[in-house]
């Protein structure tokens, strides 16, 4: 199945190869099923680097998992046969540790402390170019929520609720112990396969933002959301390192600015379409929502910032990060 997908890359791929000239290139953007502030803004990143580059720099598209699940596009890039893509900062730990950090549950005290942080190149210029040596480069990133937990029976309100639970988590290290220390049973898997495994009880639930209801129709088989909000993991878009380097100086400053503006477009949008994913879940698919007491999920998480110090790299980050918090 793997080779079979890959073969189909690399033929819808190769509909994106010819340019228009000697100077024109032709990003090819691969990218999974993603919630619509976050296409829109893939998008508006798409016409600016057109209008910047007065035509020379296009994008083609190839959405909603055409190519596969995230990790096999960042491989893609890696292998030179895509340029662009954007993946979850979570599933980037494997590929660049310092990543990790992101992971970490209740790093952010609120979207405002989230975009302050993320929008200061002291600390994210770093982050986005530790995986050079793998080939890869981050470009800017997109808000992705705060990340909660959802069931298909057993309600959420208390830490004790989630022991012995199956709980899907991203492929990421930190996301892992998190759940473990809470008393999950943490099970990583692509987000593809999640809506299946809990309407066969494979998994008793997942931790995703409000669109996961929506967008992935996880409403059907999850009717319990209970607000934790123990992650905010944002988004990033990437682009392949050699592709950035066969681009010329003005193109890759096009490339750039256009990636930070779509950022800023995506903000516009985003907060009023998760006020309208979490009105359609309850409204139409008859979810619940919770607001637990996190404070004790706080306390159970605390030995992993007791760990993370035998780790220079990322506590670095993460005291940058709690920094820029507002005084208690």
């Amino acid at each position: 199945m793997k080779l079979k997908r890959l073969s189909t890359a690399l033929t819808l791929i190769g509909l994106g190869i010819t340019s228009a000239s000697a100077y024109a290139e032709n990003l090819r953007f691969g990218y999974a099923s993603n919630a619509t502030p976050t296409v829109e803004a893939m998008k508006k990143f798409a016409e600016l680097v057109d209008q910047k580059t007065q035509g020379d720099v296009t994008v083609t598209f190839f959405p909603d998992s055409q190519l596969g699940g995230e990790r096999e596009m960042v491989e893609l890039l890696q292998a030179g046969l895509l340029d662009m893509t954007k993946v979850s900062g979570g599933l980037m730990e494997s590929f660049a540790p310092v990543y990790g950090v992101f992971s970490m549950p209740y790093l952010f005290d609120s979207q405002a402390h989230f975009y302050k942080v993320m929008d200061n190149p002291d600390i994210t210029t770093p982050i986005y170019e530790s995986s050079k040596d793998q080939g890869i480069l981050g470009l800017t990133y997109y808000d992705s929520g705060a990340r909660s937990f959802y069931t298909s029976e057993k309600i959420i309100r208390s830490v004790d609720d989630l022991k012995g639970l199956k709980i899907r988590v991203m492929q990421s290290p930190t996301s892992i112990k998190m759940v473990k220390m809470l008393g999950g049973s943490p099970i990583a898997m692509g987000q593809a396969d999640v809506y299946s495994s809990i309407q066969q009880g494979v998994l008793d639930g997942a931790e995703n933002n409000e669109f996961a209801l929506t967008i992935a129709r996880h409403a059907e088989v999850a009717k319990h959301f209970s607000y934790d909000l123990h992650s905010r993991v944002p988004d990033v878009l990437l682009i392949s390192n050699a592709t950035m380097q066969r681009l010329n100086p003005d193109q890759q400053t096009a490339v750039r600015e256009a990636a930070k503006e779509s950022t800023e477009f995506h903000k516009q949008v985003w907060a009023q379409a998760v006020n309208d994913a979490k009105e359609t879940s309850e409204k139409q698919f008859g979810v619940t929502f919770y607001y637990p007491d996190i404070s004790e999920f706080q306390a159970a998480v605390q030995p992993m910032y007791d760990e993370l110090k035998s780790e220079p790299e990322k506590y670095k980050v993460y005291e940058a990060i709690r920094q820029q918090a507002e005084p208690k």
